[in-house]
């Protein structure tokens, strides 16, 4: 009776805050017939607001573990003075929503901002990239690098530096190096992150809303359905869709992981 007074509160809050929205997020589309679940699908402009979303989402993610991978590999193998304060600076933009990291693009990319100035005195063109796929890509970057880099920089601390001196010392070049001993410790750390900062991007929409004037996201054609044309049914069923692939993608990361981490262990 003691265990299930305690969970009671718990229950409470579940049923409340999730389970009973989740249900009519699934149930909402139906008022509009059952075609509403495969809108993302079937109509042109929710599906190219899809596909956009999906390839910027995976550009990102793979943009950025390469480079958190290489800045964790030498942050994690070198000690010198202002180590610690290199890498409180890098992951700082964890600290700011996603309007202000729209901002920041702004500010430099936007109408009047230096590379517009800069455009103007070398070409005669005030030219921008702020509020397009150029500055959506930067700024998507630039809130996921930080979480990607603490990941991988912690991974490369606790690697067994005697493996790869052991490598070398048999000849083994670099490409190998890269291959067989960097690869299998930095695996796991890559699908789990990776899918992390997929997930992020394709559900990200402060900063979306702040720069996606000219190329929309599935985040942004949600909010345009329930606030400028009241139509929920189909905002859900685009949640929906959004939500199934975000949570396809950290199943399938999860999963290969798992499977990787048994593999690595035998």
């Amino acid at each position: 009776m003691l265990l299930l007074a305690c969970a009671a509160p718990a229950a409470v809050v579940f049923a409340a805050f999730w389970l009973l929205p989740m249900v009519e997020l699934v149930v909402l589309p139906a008022s509009k017939g059952a075609a509403t679940y495969l809108a993302v699908l079937t109509q042109p402009r929710y599906l190219q607001s899809l596909v956009q979303t999906t390839v910027l989402s995976a550009a990102v993610t793979l943009v950025a573990l390469v480079i958190a991978a290489a800045v964790g590999l030498y942050l994690g193998r070198q000690q010198f003075a202002g180590r610690r304060l290199l890498l409180a600076v890098l992951t700082l933009p964890l600290s700011f929503p996603g309007v202000i990291v729209g901002f920041f693009v702004i500010l430099v990319g936007g109408r009047q901002g230096p590379f517009a100035s800069f455009t103007e005195a070398l070409f005669g063109e005030r030219i921008t990239f702020a509020y397009g796929l150029s500055g959506l890509f930067l700024a998507y970057l630039y809130f996921s690098l930080p979480r990607a880099i603490a990941s991988f920089t912690a991974v490369v601390e606790r690697m067994e530096h005697e493996l790869e001196e052991a490598a070398r010392s048999l000849g083994a070049r670099p490409w190998h190096i890269v291959r067989d001993v960097w690869w299998p410790a930095l695996q796991p750390t890559a699908l789990a992150v990776g899918a992390i900062l997929f997930a992020t991007a394709m559900g990200a929409f402060g900063t979306a809303f702040t720069l996606a004037s000219r190329y929309e996201v599935l985040p942004i054609t949600i909010y345009n359905e329930f606030t400028n044309y009241a139509n929920f049914a189909l905002a859900a069923s685009l949640s929906i869709a959004l939500g199934l692939m975000t949570w396809a993608v950290l199943f399938l990361a999860r999963r290969f992981g798992a499977t990787g981490a048994v593999g690595a262990g035998g």
